[in-house]
């Protein structure tokens, strides 16, 4: 009986030491054992500050050409589109419940801000940045206001006074 016990002692202390939980352990030169863990790199720049000039989202706008001018009377237009459906989440030069579209095409493409505006259901599913501001706001969704395309750049060319 003895004998038995005594394996399954030695078999149980086996198990508990051969196991570990999948990391990397380094021998210590103080003879103990250190545990190493792998970290992902993880880019800690929250969304809203990002730079992403690459990125044109997902939707219907495959391509935008700005002219080097401002239109003054597309962007007054844009401005009252804003005013009327987007101020209740976002504040022009700061964060709100949704982040400041001040300097918002030094980050992004037209595309995508055009994009986000017009299909923000789908972009926040599967567009990457999307998804992370999604998560650096709390989870608050942008609205879908079934903006029109007209209207969409008419908001764009506001963002470009800003």
């Amino acid at each position: 009986m003895k004998k038995t016990l005594m394996i399954f002692a030695v078999l149980g202390l086996t198990i508990l030491t051969g196991c570990g939980n999948g990391e990397k352990k380094e021998a210590s030169p103080y003879g103990k054992t250190e545990q190493k863990t792998e970290a992902k790199a993880v880019d800690a720049t929250p969304a809203s500050v990002r730079v992403d000039l690459t990125n044109k989202g997902i939707g219907p706008i495959k391509s935008v050409t700005l002219s080097p001018e401002i239109d003054k009377e597309m962007a007054e237009k844009g401005e009252g589109v804003f005013k009327m459906n987007c101020t209740a989440c976002h504040k022009a030069d700061k964060k709100f419940i949704g982040p400041a579209p001040k300097g918002i095409l030094e980050r992004r493409t037209p595309e995508w801000v055009m994009n986000m505006i017009m299909n923000p259901d789908e972009m926040t599913q599967k567009d990457p940045l999307a998804k992370d501001l999604l998560v650096e706001f709390n989870g608050s969704p942008m609205a879908n206001q079934h903006m029109s395309e007209e209207q969409t750049r008419q908001i764009l060319e506001y963002f470009r006074t800003l």
